[in-house]
């Protein structure tokens, strides 16, 4: 477990949990990150066209009609919703290496973005008349020297001679098309590519290495994220003046705290998102910016814009903004490691409350302010009233008149909260619902049956499938009653095939008999008395057995440590009926003890005061 705050403790770091695409040298200068209109990708700081270089190690330009597209596409779609004045479209990165004294800029990522917007801003000035004309940016191809005589007079004759010049022609074409199409709309539409639109401008260190840049963005396919680009405008802000030891402070505990999220665990109580491979602390300058009221857009780099504006202000104090930061990793390290918090804040993360959300609550509010707080979310997640008066009687309501699969992810919320709820009111216990199992994306928890629902298996295969585990367990497990059971399994399972095979639906009401699994209704099997957590593996596998099979395979899978929540292995363990006789079937009363013991749980866990 890690210790509360203990990621900014002074100990030594033990080798580092980053995957930036630059790390961090006190003795080189940090990239240039800021966000760029496309407008001002044209001129430099004394109005000149930017000259930009496609270095020969890269491939050419390779976008069809479709990435063509899409660009125009999203601007559009951007344009046409309803914005605030100071929202913008932003485009993925572009990485730069200035060349100094040339006045030229090496496109080390970004030529496929930077070459279409050219196409789309020449197609401006054939719209417009001679006082209408914008200065463009020039773009020149190492390995094709060629490419401004094209783009000046293209033609389809010279466009099969490469096929740089075949793709550019086709996204020529494509833009045409396009904008034929919205001939009434193009000021518009212009006005917001050229102003409402940006990039992420990228510049390299003259220290750094362009071609190793590159493999690391074009042939990874591991692109800049939030985070990288958050840390260059901190590392940069941080080393103006005499601030080199913030700079420092920060490098290094930043790596503590990816260090920290890289944990499984810690992840998967912060987010119900999966866990990507390389850096993760993304999600916490997400947290914070929604903590601080930003609406983060589904765009890639949404988050990164709204600390660009931040850190970008001229007067801005980075040692606080970091500190915020800072203060909320802390925080969530502490509901980490308190067990009460841990459970209750992950259980309503589970069912999908924004943990910014959260941490607003916790505003100048004691703990157990903030604890009931969390209890009466977990009650909303329910839909359980507020008041304790007639608490008892709304949770067997609510649970009675839930039916699988119809109330699914209604019943999936009790059944967690019932498994968290049990946890809790043990204190003497230090055991702790494992969220990143049950989040992790192979295993997938979801509902199963305690008792199966009678699908009656039409093929042979299914039915041979059927009947060996039966024939197994009453081979091990049975007793001398069975013994004729168990000839007559045989004699249908090794039929030597001269004759047609016995009918298989007597022999197999004889074994739901035996295993008393006859006598359910539908709508029985469907309630929460017969539902429990189970691994969508295992339910495949087993979703049409007895219960005395589904049993010795839970039990097993308990017994190689596989998480199995508590509740679940309690259900096969029939430990909710104290007067619970065969171990080989799950009759009516084991469900209502089962559906009584959650009742009773729930109950307790909202009014019982046993929660710290």
């Amino acid at each position: 477990m890690i210790a509360p705050q203990s990621i900014f403790s002074t100990e030594r770091l033990e080798g580092s949990c980053g995957y930036s695409l630059f790390r961090y040298d006190n003795t080189v200068s940090q990239p240039a990150i800021s966000l760029m209109k496309v407008t001002d990708l044209r001129l430099d700081a004394d109005q000149s066209p930017r000259r930009y270089r496609i270095p020969s190690y890269q491939r050419g330009y390779r976008w069809t009609v479709d990435e063509v597209t899409q660009l125009l596409e999203d601007v559009n779609e951007f344009r046409s919703g309803h914005r605030s004045p100071e929202e913008f479209y932003c485009l993925q990165p572009i990485v730069l290496l200035p060349k100094p004294g040339t006045g030229e800029s090496e496109v080390v990522d970004g030529q496929q973005r930077l070459t279409t917007l050219l196409l789309i801003l020449r197609h401006f000035n054939e719209w417009a008349g001679k006082r209408g004309q914008l200065q463009l940016y020039t773009l020149s191809y190492d390995t094709r020297p060629g490419l401004d005589a094209f783009l000046d007079n293209p033609s389809d004759e010279e466009a099969l001679t490469n096929i740089d010049y075949f793709h550019i022609r086709q996204a020529s074409k494509t833009i045409e098309a396009w904008f034929d199409a919205r001939a009434t709309e193009l000021e518009d539409i212009k006005h917001h590519f050229l102003n409402r639109t940006k990039v992420i401008w990228f510049e390299l260190s003259d220290t750094e290495r362009p071609v190793a840049a590159f493999t690391r963005l074009n042939v990874g396919k591991i692109p800049l994220t939030n985070g990288e680009l958050i840390r260059g405008l901190l590392l940069r802000k941080a080393k103006t003046g005499d601030s080199e030891s913030l700079q420092l402070r920060i490098a290094y505990e930043w790596d503590l705290i990816e260090k920290s999220l890289q944990r499984a665990e810690f992840w998967h109580f912060l987010t119900n998102k999966p866990a990507p491979e390389g850096n993760r602390i993304d999600l916490i300058f997400e947290i914070v910016a929604t903590q601080r009221g930003h609406s983060i857009r589904d765009q890639p780099y949404s988050v990164f814009s709204v600390f660009s504006t931040t850190l970008n202000q001229p007067q801005v104090d980075v040692q606080k903004e970091w500190n915020e930061v800072k203060r909320v990793v802390m925080l969530l390290e502490e509901w980490f490691e308190n067990r009460t918090l841990f459970h209750l804040v992950g259980f309503l993360v589970c069912e999908g409350r924004d943990i910014s959300r959260l941490l607003r609550m916790t505003c100048d509010r004691r703990k157990s302010e903030f604890t009931s707080l969390l209890l009466a979310e977990c009650r909303r997640a329910l839909n359980l009233p507020e008041n304790a008066e007639g608490l008892r009687t709304a949770i067997e309501e609510r649970l009675s008149g839930l039916r699988y699969p119809k109330h699914s992810r209604q019943i999936r919320s009790f059944l967690l909260l019932f498994n968290v709820a049990t946890l809790l009111s043990n204190k003497l216990s230090n055991l702790r619902f494992q969220f990143d199992s049950y989040k992790d994306e192979e295993g997938h928890w979801d509902i199963e049956h305690v008792r199966s629902q009678a699908q009656f298996p039409e093929r042979e295969r299914d039915q041979k499938a059927w009947l060996e585990p039966c024939l197994d367990y009453l081979r091990t497990d049975g007793t001398e009653d069975d013994a004729a059971l168990i000839t007559e399994i045989n004699a249908w399972l090794n039929h030597p095939g001269k004759s047609p095979r016995p009918a298989f639906e007597p022999l197999y009401r004889t074994v739901r008999e035996r295993f008393r699994e006859s006598d359910e209704t539908d709508d029985e099997t469907h309630q929460i008395g017969n539902l429990a957590l189970l691994d969508e593996g295992t339910n495949r596998s087993y979703k049409n057995a007895t219960f005395a099979l589904k049993r010795r395979r839970v039990l097993a899978l308990d017994r190689d440590g596989i998480f199995i929540p508590l509740c679940t292995r309690s259900v096969f363990l029939k430990c909710y009926n104290p007067k619970a006789d065969s171990l080989l079937f799950w009759a009516k009363q084991d469900r209502d003890s089962y559906r009584n013991a959650i009742i009773d749980m729930l109950h307790d866990f909202f009014i019982g005061g046993w929660i710290e």
